[in-house]
């Protein structure tokens, strides 16, 4: 085998390997994925990172180690090793990019925990008031931002606008609240 033939290999295995992920992807067909728990590989310093070596960066690297072998070998009169040296880094650099996108796309994501979702004991003002055995709206924030949601009173009383008051269940998407005041120990 040639060295031209080599590279000419291992581009279009690289090429393949990124349009199979790209068309995978595009189609929501299954994929694969391995862990190694405990040890902190496939994360960046066992944080919760993005590996450097991972299915885009070694297809990035195969492409680019590849194709810019194949050009110089089959369009220059560089020796061989040193092509191989200029392959090297550019299989580097285009597997550097790859990693540097996915980082930046991966920097502020944060597992989720259920109890940042969990409605009850949530404090908010009601915004639209709430009928004897009728159905409001409450206001309340949630993770830096203002929110909204179907209301009820628990007890079916009726609850003024700007009332402050604490969710006590959430079913089918309504919440059902009561004064704060009435749970602070407080009378109107």
């Amino acid at each position: 085998m040639t060295w031209e033939n080599f590279y000419l290999t291992t581009f279009l295995v690289g090429f393949l390997l990124s349009a199979v992920s790209f068309f995978a992807g595009a189609l929501r067909l299954p994929h694969f994925h391995a862990h190694a728990h405990g040890h902190g590989f496939g994360k960046a310093g066992g944080k919760g990172g993005v590996s450097p070596f991972n299915y885009g960066t070694i297809a990035a690297f195969l492409c680019w180690f590849g194709g810019t072998g194949y050009l110089l070998e089959r369009h220059s009169n560089v020796w061989a090793y040193l092509a191989l040296l200029i392959s090297m880094m550019s299989g580097i650099g285009g597997a550097a990019l790859i990693f540097w996108c996915l980082w930046k796309l991966n920097k502020h994501e944060q597992p989720l925990d259920p109890a940042d979702y969990d409605m009850i004991g949530v404090l908010g003002k009601v915004a639209s008031p709430i009928r004897p055995g009728g159905t409001g709206e409450l206001i309340y924030s949630r993770a830096g931002s203002r929110r909204c949601a179907a209301a009820r009173s628990e007890d079916g009383t009726e609850i003024a606008r700007d009332s402050e008051v604490v969710v006590t269940r959430f079913e089918k998407g309504i919440v059902y609240v009561r004064r704060w005041d009435e749970l602070n120990g407080e009378k109107l």
